[in-house]
């Protein structure tokens, strides 16, 4: 019956398909918010105001996605993880995990790219996901106990996630810095106005702190 739900929504007209998502899904979603012909099903959706999903997304196994305002999923992406809602014994050892995406004002993913949110992957504020075919993983297997693992993926305010990159659980890109193209950061780094880039990724060089991607107060790049 849920399948039979999920289908019929996706060819509503947007108004229509908003009004039925609030009530058979109980998703909260901002009048001036949209989502285009994607399928988005997590547990909970919240999209503040000017938030925007585009085409042919797919959103599933998640406990919850929020998009703050202006805030926006361009196309083609796949975001997936592992609820703790469903009965399994993976990730048992992680009692507080939960599958989610954050999506701060005026960030952006662009297209064609991975989310595995099987812990949370948070994305802050005027900050993008460039170019395609990226992958951010916060899933893995640990070797040493032979079970199923997940730890979370932190990307700052204003940082810049260049084209084809990977991003695995526990790595933290600083706000105010950039991740270069077809880079690996599999760790944490905290110094901001940096360039970071290789593989494995490590700070290259310093950025101008007065560069204008550092200053915008619309999220869109012209």
């Amino acid at each position: 019956m849920m399948t039979l739900l999920k289908l019929f929504s996706i060819f509503l007209p947007w108004k229509l398909k908003r009004l039925f998502l609030i009530k058979f899904f109980s998703y909260q979603i901002h009048p001036s918010a949209r989502i285009k012909f994607s399928w988005i099903f997590p547990k909970m959706l919240i999209m503040q105001e000017g938030s925007e999903i585009d085409h042919f997304n797919t959103a599933i196994h998640l406990d919850e996605i929020k998009m703050e305002k202006y805030s926006v999923i361009g196309r083609g992406n796949w975001i997936t993880g592992f609820t703790t809602y469903e009965k399994s014994s993976h990730f048992k050892h992680q009692a507080i995990r939960k599958s989610s995406l954050l999506l701060g004002e005026s960030s952006a993913i662009t297209k064609n790219h991975h989310l595995d949110c099987t812990s949370p992957i948070t994305i802050g504020r005027f900050t993008t996901i460039a170019g395609y075919n990226s992958q951010l993983l916060t899933h893995s297997i640990d070797l040493i106990e032979n079970r199923q693992d997940s730890h979370p993926i932190s990307i700052g305010d204003y940082a810049f996630v260049g084209t084809n990159v990977v991003i695995l659980g526990d790595a933290t890109l600083p706000s105010y810095s950039v991740l270069g193209a077809k880079s690996l950061l599999n760790r944490s780094f905290q110094q901001p106005y940096t360039l970071y880039g290789g593989v494995p990724a490590k700070p290259i060089k310093n950025i101008l702190e007065n560069a204008k991607y550092f200053h915008r107060t619309e999220g869109f790049v012209y």
